[in-house]
């Protein structure tokens, strides 16, 4: 052997036979590169057949070295010239089945273990014992002995792979090996496992401990890495937020599978990163109410979801759920009226007839769900292990969670009830043509009742029909088929809207406070493949569905993936795969497609199932997936199988019409849902069918076919799903009993290959799964280059990566745009690129944490400055406090030593004063000792000179007093005088007093009423009463007296003034109030605002009472004083005059 073999031949076991490595013109299999060691062929025929017995020994096979076959990954590098000497490679020539053609390459030298297949069909492990020509004896575990073809062998792996969790990592990728190892981790409750890029759930049909919030941690901080729907959420959340792309997890797997409880798994997850805005919860709960109303049992699940939803998760800029909305696929309406034998209705009806309260039982008239034709027809009215009425408390607390008014659930609870109602209604045929008309029983007004609808509109709607033929009017008896079709029609009309109508408001709901930017995460739950020994028109809608999503995972995993290694101009071998475009085109060709004939049928008028069934055998019968059968019954070859369909209902529920009489009657009910279900109805009817209309209705009740309507939703979610990253989850149903720890060898072997997972896998290990362009990839990991290496073009910078890191040219290849890797080179770059990224991190930290300590030193001078400056201020706010205490303390003391000096000096004075009287006592005694003196009988006798100059001072003082006495009489004359003069005044005043306080009086009761009136808080009100100007008039007649004297006329003259200007105000305030009054109340119009001129009218009167106060003060000074002219300060004057004020304050008070 001239040629060493590459240091990278250890991953040889991962790759094709017939790959070819860069540089080389041969394949793996090529023998001038290997020993030619002789071993037996080996491949996997379709039918394969064993033979009993033992013959021959063992030949062909070395069992001189007992090395395993995973020797190579220990060898290094330095060991490449020896490794063809140490461990043979011996070739084996290609399989018949091209499939598998990467795991029929092997060579040991021991005993071997290979797979059999059984009579059966199961697959069993046995030894090879012998190899003589074409027949091979192999042992199995039980002991039993088997002689077999070689060519039916498959090789097996060793022990020590057993419970791989990727299927990436089997050195046989073959179909047993991939049951074996998925029974082995089913049995030991993994349950998840990784097809390369497609993570495979076997549902276990039991409660595993692999969820709660120790999980969700666990797959956050990324501590466990095995299969698990967290980490496809995880990886999805991360990419979004990463790369700014949408992403999608994609659920598929055939009913039963467990599709819908890995939804919600991935939706639990989802809301646990994400939430913190309480948004989350309401998304979470929107699944007991879909399941509720969209789920029912049937015989492969007990809770199959009958409709296809997509949950698109709105996120915010750091990753926060910000809102969702939910999009649902092609509801199973014919469930609500028709039911195979064991299986449900929809959930909600049961959970409705069990779990209603006593008053909404006797409000909507319940029975027990056997007393309803609609649920009784199948016989099946619980699931083991359910409760009915638990779970119909937790649909009521969701729909309050997801804000659906009370008033509104009791609604939705009357139209369902109203739906089992309608199931009992009985026709009674009323003439010898068979027409019939609904009988008048509890049933019928019920339904009338709760939908709100008059009793015998509804008899004219489910017994007549009005066809309009032109501008004419013809009404039509129903038979009674036509009538009971036309019933059914109705309740399935009812469910369906309703349901739609529940998706709206959870979509309102879910809609509040979402910030649309663009990222988001789809979730996709929709119905598995199906085939059953009668499928009709929902099997056809579901199939080719999932043709559609089949080619999109196709697109995506196989096609794109080619056809992105040849358009970059990579060197690999390329992997054929199974493509279902034929089948695409047999649908979805138009004007000959299975889609298209069936809408075309669909508006003949004298169209019929067997009419269609003939139109597809003669226009398909040249496509290679159509095949037509016997009678209404075609055949298409769909990419999981082969489906014999039934024509049986295709026309009718293609249709799906339901006359504009019925619409009439929801739109004239009294109910509100009712009438939005019209409405929708009408919205819909005007997208009219092209063709000639029914002969059953007439224009206003066509619609859009179901078909194409279907049609139109798959292809806008699949262009919707187009612009997202997938990741895609296969759910496999390991037995149809529904038992935990049954494993079904030949369901779950139908199921992998409908999915397509060995594809998967075997394209994945032989390709570069993972890729980036030049520019991404150098943006990247440029940083960890020198910086005159990172400042060139991307591609230098990207080879200049891959040397710098020793990464082997045969792991990766160079595209025109793009760096392409195989299965795990990235995570060397990614490892290397988070450690400097935290060196980086922790670089900046240290840097970081210096900026702010220096920033902390500034804030702590700065916040010692600013207290210096406040405390300053404050010990300058209490000092001056301080200081006025003191000034008050010095003017206390002050007062204090003033009283006390004052005491002190009163004590003094007193003393003084006394002294001085007993002082002047003494010299008064001694001077009147020498005025008088004393005779010998003790009489005091008085000087001559003395006494006489006393008499003289006497008889002065008697001329004196005769004169005073006379001008006493005088001055008596004139106050008798002035005594009438002031009685007059007198008089005058109090008349004017009594005058003034009258209309004082009046004008402060005109200016109270005001007030009142105007009802404005806060503000001064007056009223609109006038003063009376009569007062006036009186007052200036009372002064009308002339007095004589000068003192009299001026006294007059200024009362008069006083009287007159009071007289004056009281009219001018009493108008201005009246008008101000009059423009109040609308009867004057005045551009002013009353409000404010009142209270201005107020301010002048007060301004006003107050001057007149202070002149009416004036007055009585100057009537003092020309008093006390007159009288000249006579006592008695005065004392008069004091009495007279005193009375007029008297009066005035």
């Amino acid at each position: 052997m001239s040629e060493k073999v590459k240091p990278f031949v250890q991953s040889l076991k991962s790759m094709p036979a017939d790959y070819r490595f860069l540089g080389s013109s041969s394949p793996l299999e090529d023998s001038s590169s290997v020993s030619s060691v002789s071993v037996t062929h080996l491949t996997i025929p379709r039918n394969g057949h064993l033979k009993n017995g033992v013959n021959g020994a063992v030949g062909g096979v070395d069992n001189g070295n007992e090395d395993s076959p995973y020797s190579l990954q220990s060898i290094s590098n330095g060991d490449e010239s020896s490794l063809v000497d140490e461990v043979p490679i011996v070739p084996l020539p290609e399989s018949n089945d091209r499939r598998w053609s990467d795991t029929s390459v092997y060579a040991r030298k021991k005993a071997l273990q290979f797979w059999v297949q059984l009579p059966n069909g199961n697959w069993e492990l046995g030894k090879l014992l012998s190899t003589s020509g074409e027949e091979s004896v192999i042992k199995l575990p039980e002991g039993e002995v088997l002689k077999v073809i070689s060519e039916t062998l498959v090789p097996a792996n060793p022990d020590i792979l057993d419970g791989v969790d990727d299927l990436m990592q089997l050195s046989y990728l073959n179909e047993p090996s991939v049951l074996f190892n998925l029974e082995y981790r089913y049995n030991q409750d993994m349950i998840y496992t990784k097809a390369g890029p497609v993570l495979v759930a076997v549902n276990p049909f039991k409660e595993v401990p692999l969820y709660g919030d120790r999980n969700i941690e666990a797959y956050r901080k990324r501590s466990n890495q095995s299969p698990h729907v967290y980490a496809i959420a995880d990886t999805a959340i991360r990419e979004m937020i990463r790369d700014e792309v949408n992403q999608s997890i994609i659920i598929s797997g055939e009913s039963g599978a467990g599709k819908t409880e890995t939804a919600k798994i991935a939706m639990q997850y989802l809301a646990s990163l994400g939430g913190g805005s309480g948004i989350e919860y309401e998304i979470l709960k929107t699944n007991p109410i879909l399941e509720a109303f969209g789920n029912a049992k049937t015989l492969r699940n007990d809770n199959s979801s009958r409709f296809g939803k997509l949950i698109e998760i709105h996120f915010s800029e750091i990753g926060k759920i910000s809102g969702a909305k939910i999009q649902t696929f092609l509801l199973e309406k014919s469930r609500v009226v028709q039911c195979a034998e064991g299986e449900r209705s929809y959930h909600i009806f049961y959970q409705l007839c069990a779990g209603a309260s006593p008053a909404l039982r006797e409000k909507l008239n319940l029975t027990s769900a056997k007393e309803y034709n609609y649920l009784k027809q199948s016989n099946c009215y619980s699931i083991k292990g359910v409760d009915d009425a638990e779970r119909f408390q937790a649909v009521q607390e969701a729909l309050d969670i997801v804000h659906v008014s009370k008033d509104d659930q009791e609604s939705v609870f009357a139209m369902l009830a109203a739906v089992l109602w309608l199931g009992n209604i009985s026709f009674s045929v009323i003439d010898n043509e068979n027409h019939a008309e609904p009988d008048s029983d509890e049933s019928l007004s019920t339904v009338a009742r709760l939908i709100g609808c008059n009793i015998n509109d509804l008899k004219l709607a489910l017994s007549k029909r009005n066809i309009k033929v032109r501008n004419e009017t013809f009404v039509q008896k129903l038979t009674l088929s036509q009538a009971i079709d036309a019933r059914d029609a109705l309740a399935k009309s009812i469910y369906a809207c309703l349901f739609d109508w529940l998706v709206e408001q959870i979509n309102k709901s879910l809609a509040v406070g979402k910030r649309r930017t663009g990222r988001s995460i789809s979730i996709l739950d929709i119905y598995g493949f199906e085939s059953f020994n009668k499928n009709s028109f929902e099997q056809f809608c579901i199939n080719y569905a999932n043709e559609r999503l089949q080619q999109h995972f196709n697109r995506h995993l196989f096609k794109l993936e080619q056809e992105e290694y040849i358009k970059d101009g990579i060197d690999w071998t390329r992997v054929d795969f199974e493509d279902n475009q034929n089948c695409l085109r047999l649908f979805e060709k138009k004007p000959l497609g299975l889609l298209s004939l069936l809408d075309e049928e669909s508006t003949f008028p004298n169209g019929t199932d067997l009419t269609l069934a003939n139109k597809l055998k003669e226009h398909l019968s040249d496509n290679s997936c159509f095949r037509g059968d016997r009678g209404k019954t075609f055949t298409v070859a769909h990419y999981a199988g082969e489906v014999t369909y039934e024509t049986t209902g295709f026309l009718e529920k293609n249709r799906d019409l339901l006359h504009s009489d019925s619409i009439k009657l929801l739109s004239s009910c009294s109910r509100h849902l009712p009438q939005a279900f019209a409405s929708s109805m009408l919205i819909h009817s005007e997208k009219t069918v092209a063709g000639p209309l029914h002969k059953a209705g007439g224009a206003d009740s066509q619609r859009l076919s179901v078909a194409t309507k279907f049609k139109s939703q798959l292809f806008q979610l699949m262009q919707r799903l187009g612009k997202t990253t997938p990741h895609f989850i296969r759910c496999i149903k390991p037995n149809n009993v529904q038992s935990p720890g049954l494993y079904e060898q030949e369901l779950v072997l139908q199921q992998l290959r409908c999915c397509g997972v060995l594809e998967v896998v075997r394209i994945s290990r032989s390709g570069f799964p993972t890729r980036m362009s030049h520019q991404k990839f150098a943006l990247r990991y440029g940083f960890l280059l020198l910086e005159s290496i990172a400042a060139k073009d991307p591609l230098s910078v990207s080879v200049a990566i891959l040397h710098q890191f020793n990464i082997l040219p045969e792991m990766y290849q160079v595209g025109y745009t793009k760096l392409f890797f195989r299965t795990g080179q990235i995570g060397v770059l990614e490892d290397t690129r988070n450690r400097t990224l935290h060196g980086i991190l922790r670089l900046q930290s240290c840097f970081r944490g210096h900026q702010a300590r220096s920033r902390l030193r500034e804030y702590k001078r700065g916040i010692t400055f600013l207290q210096s400056f406040v405390r300053g201020e404050k010990i300058r706010e209490e000092y001056t406090e301080l200081l006025r205490r003191h000034r008050a303390c010095s003017a206390i003391q002050s007062h204090v030593k003033r009283g006390i000096a004052k005491r002190q000096y009163k004590a003094k004075v007193d003393a003084s004063v006394v002294i001085q009287s007993a002082i002047r006592g003494e010299l008064v005694r001694r001077c009147g000792r020498d005025i008088t003196k004393r005779n010998e009988s003790g009489e005091v006798l008085v000087q001559a000179s003395v006494l006489s100059e006393l008499q003289r001072r006497v008889m002065r003082t008697e001329a004196a007093l005769r004169e005073k006495e006379e001008e006493n009489d005088i001055l008596r004359q004139r106050l008798q005088q002035y005594d009438n003069r002031w009685s007059e005044y007198e008089t005058k005043m109090k008349s004017m007093e009594e005058i003034w306080q009258k209309q004082m009086r009046s004008l402060q009761s005109s200016l109270s009423i005001a007030k009142r009136s105007l009802e404005v808080e806060g503000s001064p009100r007056y009223s609109d009463a006038s003063v009376n100007a009569s007062y006036a008039s009186d007052l200036s007649g009372s002064f009308d007296i002339r007095t004589p004297g000068r003192s009299g006329s001026v006294g007059l003259s200024v009362i008069s003034r006083l009287a007159d200007e009071f007289g004056q105000r009281a009219q001018v305030f009493g108008d201005d109030t009246k008008f101000l009054m009059e423009v109040k109340s609308g009867k004057v119009e005045a551009n002013l605002s009353p409000e404010r001129e009142l209270r201005r009218l107020k301010q002048m009167f007060e301004t006003w009472k107050k001057d007149y106060g202070g002149r009416l003060r004036e007055t009585k000074t100057i009537l003092s004083r020309l008093g006390s002219e007159e009288t000249g300060g006579s006592p008695s004057v005065e004392r008069v005059r004091s009495k007279w004020w005193g009375r007029l304050r008297s009066t005035r008070s």
